[in-house]
Order: structure tokens, then C-alpha cells, then sequence
């Protein structure tokens, strides 16, 4: 491989910083012409793809630079915490018969959508789910379900603990992107005719009314503009935990391996699998502390930044040009979506649930933090908040439900 033009980090760094300010610049912007732009290619897409754009030109090299590394093992972990310290499980638990059933048919539906995906294609061309090695399509696969069950965070989990190759990678973002704003669209739709859907569902729709109360008396409750100590605390109990992670899992992964290595082809003598899996667990139960308010300072926005720039590291590993090299795994994935739609509507269908409960739940898991609110909003803007909080218990289950999936993947696949 040919010397980058830019080889040293803090240089790199840098560059990505500006990418992000500059997408994130533009896509908050009025002009005419950025909110029309955005509405076709999403920011997220940009983040990724314009590193890899620089990678690609060979102005930057993601396999030569240290910054995924640290941003993997350091900034990923910390956001899974900060992500998840604010989940309500008693509210959730008060929702249980619609919302959090539904919730649980969406994570379900893409658990075993992925592996019945590659069983349907396999039939008539098993040479698109196959390959060897990190080019196994289920690897790619893993990560898309990562996304679709929590975000972005539970993608790159992903991709640390199955290792798909860089180039099977930028294949499955450019996907996961497509056919995520695609099915976005659909939704949108839908909120549209929700009158019409929820006719045929034959759903009550006074609990989404109720809820709209709740909603608003508990963002005022905990809402505040964060102080220097209350940043330091965010920061402090996000890295904090990830150290923590780290010295459990570097004592968990050698003793499997030592004692019990027939485990491996789980992934459980990685030591990453193990830091994901013990921060999400404690990023849970620091829901059910006080350390849950600091959603009102702002905890999950500096959880977006770490990932953001995480997402930014990634895409300088990626080869632009590699989602042409693998059209036919666009198929895959929109059998895995359909699967997914046709799980929710029969369970809001024999349930009665509304279908504001069917949208938000699906683009909690499949769009996350940055879209479940949009799509909430679309049908009442005041229940904005409800988006974020299913998107934040996906985040909960992503990680394990992403590895599930893939496991499942992996043992189907040709």
C-alpha cells in the first residue's frame, strides 16, 4: 500500500473534526438548498463517507493511522454507557402491553429476519451470502443488525467483534443507509393516514394521548443547562466504566480462552465482545440511579459526539467504491426489512395497538436516537421524546442482539 499524503494523526484528527462541523453545520442550516440536500443524503452518510472519499483518494489511511483503535476501544464503550444511563424501565414497564411488546417484536423480527434473509437468498444464489474469511457476508450482516437494533454504536460493536473485511464494511453502511431511509420513508407515510391505519388495526388511541402528559411533565423535571461539574460528571462515569470494563474484560476473555477455548467461534474469548457487553450491562443499571438525570445535562448528546467521531474513523478505512462490488446483498436486505414490517403489523394487528407505537418502535431499533424522534414528531411532535426513549432501550438491547443475530447468520450461512 502507497504512503498516505497525510500521515500524522493529530493532523488527522483534525480533518475529521472539520468534517463533522461542517455536516453538522449544514444539516442544522435554513438555506433552501442544505434542507433539500438533506432530505435526499442523510449527514450520517456523509460522516462515513467522506473520510472514506479521503482514504480512498489516499490523501488519509485508516489502516495506517491509530485513531480507530483508540476511538474504538475508548469513545465507543463510553457512549453505549451514556447512551443507555437514561432509560426509564418503569415508564417502559407501564407500556409494556403496546409499546414495549411491539418493541420487543421489532428487535426480534431483525434477530431472525437476518438469518432467514440469507436462508431465501441462498436457494437461488448461495455465492452472495457466502465468501470466507473476513469477506463472509455474515460478518457485513452482523453490523447491519447492530444498526437496526440499536445505532451506530452497536454497529461499530459489531464490526470490532466479528471483523468483516474494510471493503465488506462500506458495502453494508451504504446499504444499511438505503434501504433504513427507504423504510423512513414509509413510515413517514404512514403517519399520514394514521386515522386510516389504525382504523383497520382497530386500535385505541387514548394512550398515546396519555402518554403525551407524561412525556412533557418529565422533560421538564430534568431539563437544565449543564454546569463544567456536570460535564465532568458525564465524562467521568462514561471513561470511568470503560476503564472498569477493560481491566474486568482483560481478565474474563484470557481465563475463557485458557479454560473453555471451544468458545471462540462465540466470540467470547474476545476481550472487545466483553468490554460492549459489561458496559451496556452497567450503563442498565446505572439507570436506576440517580446518575439517569444527567440526561437532562446532556449526557446522550456527549455520547452522540464520541460517536460521531467514531463514525468519522471508521469511514477513513473504507473503500468508497465497494458497495458496486456486491448488488446483490441490496436483496438481503430488503427481504430482512419486510420480514421486520410484516412482524409489526401482525402484532399491532392482533393486539390492537396503535400504529404510532408499530412507527416509532420500528425506527427506534432500525434509525435510532437521530430519526425515532422525526418520525415520533410526525404524528405528534410533543411525543418527540418517546422516539429518543425506545431509540435509547435499543441501544440497551443492540449490542446483544446484534451478536445474537449474527451468530444465527453465521451458522446459516452457505
Amino acid at each position: 500500500m502507497s504512503e498516505p499524503l497525510i500521515t500524522n494523526d493529530a493532523v488527522v484528527l483534525g480533518i475529521l473534526m472539520l468534517i463533522l462541523a461542517l455536516v453538522f453545520k449544514t444539516s442544522s442550516s435554513n438555506h433552501p438548498f442544505f434542507k433539500k440536500f438533506y432530505t435526499v443524503i442523510p449527514s450520517v452518510l456523509l460522516c462515513y463517507f467522506i473520510p472514506g472519499i479521503l482514504n480512498t483518494l489516499g490523501v488519509i489511511s485508516g489502516d495506517k493511522s491509530q485513531l480507530y483503535p483508540v476511538m474504538s476501544r475508548y469513545l465507543l464503550p463510553a457512549s453505549l454507557v451514556l447512551f443507555t444511563i437514561s432509560l426509564d424501565f418503569k415508564e417502559i414497564w407501564k407500556l409494556r402491553k403496546k409499546a414495549g411488546l411491539l418493541f420487543i417484536t421489532a428487535c426480534v423480527s431483525i434477530i431472525i429476519g437476518g438469518p432467514l434473509a440469507i436462508i431465501i437468498v441462498s436457494f437461488f444464489n448461495p455465492e452472495v451470502v457466502g465468501g470466507k474469511g473476513p469477506e463472509e457476508v455474515w460478518r457485513g450482516l452482523s453490523t447491519i443488525a447492530g444498526s437496526w437494533i440499536g445505532g451506530g454504536a452497536n454497529q461499530a460493536a459489531m464490526y470490532e467483534i466479528f471483523k468483516p473485511s474494510a471493503k465488506l464494511f462500506s458495502a453494508m453502511i451504504t446499504i444499511d443507509v438505503i434501504v433504513a431511509n427507504f423504510w423512513m420513508a414509509i413510515l413517514l407515510y404512514g403517519a399520514g393516514i394514521t386515522k386510516k391505519i389504525d382504523n383497520w388495526l382497530k386500535a385505541d388511541n387514548s394512550i398515546v394521548d396519555e402518554l403525551k402528559v407524561k412525556i412533557e411533565k418529565y422533560q421538564q423535571q430534568i431539563i437544565k443547562i449543564p454546569s463544567v461539574s456536570d460535564i465532568m460528571i458525564i465524562v467521568g462515569i462514561g471513561f470511568g466504566v470503560t476503564g472498569l470494563c477493560h481491566f474486568l474484560a482483560d481478565n474474563i476473555a484470557p481465563w475463557i480462552e485458557k479454560n473453555a477455548p471451544y468458545l471462540d467461534k462465540f466470540s467470547l474469548t474476545s476481550s472487545f465482545f466483553w468490554i460492549v457487553a459489561l458496559v451496556t450491562l452497567f450503563g442498565i443499571l446505572l439507570s436506576f440511579t440517580s446518575a439517569r438525570k444527567l440526561e437532562g445535562a446532556g449526557a446522550s448528546k456527549m455520547a452522540t459526539v464520541f460517536l460521531y467521531l467514531l463514525i468519522a474513523s471508521i469511514g477513513m478505512r473504507m473503500d468508497v467504491l465497494s458497495v458496486f462490488a456486491t448488488p446483490g446483498l441490496l436483496f438481503v436486505a430488503v427481504i430482512w426489512i419486510i420480514f421486520h414490517g410484516l412482524m409489526l403489523i401482525l402484532v399491532a394487528k392482533l393486539t390492537k395497538t396503535p400504529f404510532f407505537f408499530v412507527a416509532v418502535n420500528s425506527q427506534a431499533v432500525i434509525g435510532g436516537a437521530s430519526s425515532a424522534p422525526i418520525v415520533a414528531a410526525a404524528f405528534y411532535p410533543t411525543l418527540a421524546p418517546v422516539g429518543v426513549l425506545l431509540a435509547i432501550m435499543g441501544y440497551a438491547a443492540g449490542t446483544y442482539g446484534g451478536y445474537l443475530c449474527g451468530i444465527l447468520m453465521q451458522m446459516v450461512s452457505p
